[in-house]
C-alpha cells in the first residue's frame, strides 16, 4: 500500500456487495480522494464483490482492496480499518459501508466538521430531521427499537444523540490511538462501544444529519442479540465500567 502523505482514511466494509460497491466508491468525491487512501475490506464475500471492485479500480488510483478469505464479523472489519488507519498517518478515519445504506457524497461535510470544530467523533443521525427515517424506507420496528435504545443510551451517557445506532462514522486519529482494539467487540455494537469510551473519556463528540436509505439490501444484524449487546453497554455505563 501506499506510504504518501494523506489527510483523511476510509475504510470500506464490504460484505457480498458487488451490487452497490461500485456506485458507493464513485460518490466519494475527487476532492476528497485527493487527499485520501481508501480500503475496501471484503469480509468474506461469496458473490462477485471482488470483481466489483476491480472495476470500480478504474475509478481512482486511491483505491485498495484487502479480502479476509473467511467471514470474520463487523467487528473484525472495523478493527482492521481502524488499524491501517492509524499507520497511514490520516488525522480522520471515516467508516463507509459498501451496501449504499450510507451517503459518501457527504464525507467531505463531515471531514471539514472535524476539522473546523476539532471534534474526536462525528456520527451521521437518520433521526435528526424528523420524518427522514420513514420516508428514507427504514422499517417500522427498527425506527421504534432505535428511538427506544437511543432514549436510555441518552439517559447514561454524557453527550446526548438523535441516533446511535448509525455506522456512518469519521473518527479523529487523536481519540483511536487511545483504544485498545484487541479488546473491542467482534461484533455490531464496536460503534457504541468506541462512541462509549470517546464518551467516557471526554473526547468532543457531535453528529449530523444524513439521508435514510433503504432497499432490498438483506442486513446480516440480529436485532435481538444487538440489542442485548446496547443494553449491556448501558449497564457498564451506569456501572462506571466503560473502559478499554
Amino acid at each position: 500500500m501506499s506510504c504518501s502523505a494523506i489527510d483523511y482514511f476510509i475504510f470500506v466494509p464490504a460484505y457480498n456487495v458487488e451490487n452497490t460497491l461500485v456506485e458507493v466508491l464513485s460518490k466519494i468525491d475527487e476532492s476528497i480522494l485527493s487527499r485520501a487512501r481508501v480500503l475496501v475490506i471484503d469480509d468474506g464475500s461469496r458473490d462477485g464483490t471482488a470483481q466489483a471492485f476491480e472495476n470500480a479500480r478504474n475509478l481512482s488510483s486511491r483505491f485498495e482492496y484487502l479480502k479476509f478469505e473467511q467471514n470474520s464479523g463487523y467487528g473484525a472489519v472495523v478493527k482492521k480499518g481502524i488499524a491501517e488507519g492509524l499507520v497511514s498517518g490520516a488525522a480522520f478515519i471515516a467508516c463507509l459501508h459498501g451496501d449504499g445504506q450510507y451517503p459518501a457524497e457527504k464525507l467531505g461535510e463531515f471531514f471539514a466538521e472535524m476539522e473546523n470544530n476539532n471534534l474526536d467523533l462525528l456520527q451521521g443521525s437518520r433521526h435528526a430531521i424528523a420524518g427522514g427515517a420513514k420516508r428514507g424506507g427504514m422499517p417500522l420496528h427498527k425506527r421504534i427499537g432505535g428511538a427506544f435504545l437511543t432514549a436510555l443510551e441518552n439517559i447514561a451517557f454524557r453527550v446526548k444523540l438523535t441516533d446511535r445506532h448509525s455506522g456512518f462514522i469519521v473518527y479523529s486519529s487523536r481519540f483511536l490511538k487511545t483504544v485498545d482494539l484487541n479488546r473491542l467487540s467482534p461484533s455490531f455494537d464496536i460503534d457504541l462501544e468506541l462512541i462509549a469510551i470517546a464518551d467516557a473519556r471526554r473526547f468532543a463528540i457531535a453528529e449530523l444529519p444524513i439521508p435514510t436509505r433503504y432497499a432490498d439490501e438483506k442486513s446480516n444484524l440480529n436485532v435481538v442479540t444487538y440489542g442485548l449487546r446496547v443494553l449491556r453497554q448501558i449497564w457498564r455505563r451506569l456501572k462506571g465500567k466503560t473502559n478499554n
